[in-house]
């Protein structure tokens, strides 16, 4: 018997590829391109926030035709499939998607489940050669997934957690304000690899910096973060370095808000996810956040593009913005259109000398390790209407100004992938 959730899930991802029908090949079958994230559970609304920016993404190529291959223009199809945040989950969604003719996998908000899928797909993809499947991955950083456990299969479009704690530490660095820092983190492999870099950055950038705190916590399993908070509070931090989302930052700052923490808070996420409406008039000028792009970059194509996103999605609440998405899905069709066909080998190979630019923003795919290479930014939030902050963030009155942008030469770091290649 069909699940009914799923066959609803994939009847919305065929709509999503119905306006280049018309342009495209007569009978040609789309190219599906299968999402995998938590629609339901802890992070459900960053997944359906990466899907909102996906459907964009897809919108567009589609309307341009979609993409032109040997035998003809195919258009893309975006299915998506619930892991519900879980691995075992995600590894039925995957044998899922493949059966149901994907050979595009799209993951990214746990880098737990992306190891996983690293390791499953390296498995298939070696005993079914005729069903290969390549993964894009848009937000997994844990920096292990481009290093020892890279593969030829794998694709990242988002920095890797040592490369935005690098971006971080380029503003602490300069903040003589901080002189003792709590790290937080989920207990997970993303979040021992945030703690661990920025221990190790903070003894070679400030080291007169004391570490006051240093804790790992459940992963979405924590619903009152009122004696993190507290702790945080007694050890007299100045800063908290976290790389908390979702739930568990909105939560956080709450908490810390509640108890009255006012230190700084360095974060990879906290400029959206229901963040800076948690933490309110508190955060201003004290929650820096680091991203590959934030709405109050001030160039004409970055304002007209983050207009058109808000034209197409109008409520506040959907305003979280992935420029790295667009990135990804642009590059993914340049790959597609070079290698003519959807074979992953031959797309694989384009894929990893692409080069992408979409409204001022640029990128390039390393590779030696399949790391994509883009500019950072870092801002501090503020109110909306101050110097440097024309949009706000899903209508909280308050935005992000940006104060340090890192170009994608200084943003980049070695690797030490040793990538097996297939013959």
């Amino acid at each position: 018997m069909k699940n009914p959730r799923r066959h609803l899930l994939k009847s919305l991802g065929a709509a999503l590829f119905l306006p280049a029908l018309a342009l495209a090949q007569p009978g040609a079958a789309p190219v599906k391109l299968a999402m995998i994230e938590g629609f339901s559970g802890g992070n459900a609304n960053g997944g359906e926030s990466v899907f909102r920016n996906l459907v964009w993404a897809v919108e567009r190529v589609n309307e341009r035709g979609g993409v032109k291959l040997a035998q003809g223009r195919r258009p893309l199809q975006l299915v998506r499939y619930d892991s519900k945040g879980q691995i075992e989950e995600a590894l039925a969604a995957l044998r899922s998607a493949i059966d149901d003719g994907a050979r595009i996998i799209l993951q990214g908000n746990s880098s737990a489940v992306a190891a996983a899928l690293i390791e499953a797909i390296n498995k298939h993809n070696e005993r079914e050669p005729a069903q290969r499947v390549l993964f894009l991955n848009y937000s997994a950083v844990d920096p292990i997934l481009t290093n020892e456990k890279c593969s030829f299969w794998h694709f990242r479009f988002d920095a890797h957690a040592d490369m935005r704690m690098a971006a971080l530490m380029s503003v602490l660095q300069a903040d003589t304000g901080v002189k003792s820092a709590y790290l937080l983190g989920q207990d997970y492999s993303f979040g021992h690899a945030v703690l661990r870099e920025a221990r190790r950055q903070l003894a070679a950038q400030r080291p007169d910096v004391r570490i006051v705190g240093d804790e790992l916590h459940p992963l979405m399993r924590i619903k009152d973060f009122a004696p993190y908070a507290t702790k945080i509070k007694a050890s007299g931090a100045d800063a908290v370095i976290t790389g908390n989302f979702s739930n568990d930052l909105t939560l956080l700052v709450k908490a810390a808000r509640e108890v009255g923490f006012d230190g700084k808070f360095y974060t990879f996420y906290g400029n959206a996810l229901g963040a800076p409406a948690a933490i309110g008039e508190a955060g201003l000028g004290r929650v820096i956040a680091v991203a590959d792009w934030l709405p109050n970059v001030a160039t004409p194509q970055s304002e007209a593009f983050y207009k058109a996103f808000r034209q197409r999605y109008p409520r506040p609440e959907d305003d979280y913005v992935h420029m790295r998405l667009q990135l990804m899905i642009e590059a993914l069709a340049q790959a597609l259109e070079k290698a003519g066909a959807t074979d992953p080998i031959a797309v694989a190979a384009q894929l990893e000398r692409s080069a992408v630019t979409f409204s001022s923003q640029t990128g390039t795919m390393r590779a030696s390790d399949h790391q994509f290479q883009q500019p950072l930014v870092v801002g501090v939030m503020d109110r909306q209407g101050t110097p440097g902050v024309k949009f706000d963030v899903e209508g909280s009155g308050y935005g992000f100004r940006v104060i340090k942008t890192v170009p994608a030469a200084q943003a980049e770091m070695p690797t030490t992938c040793r990538m097996a290649r297939p013959a």
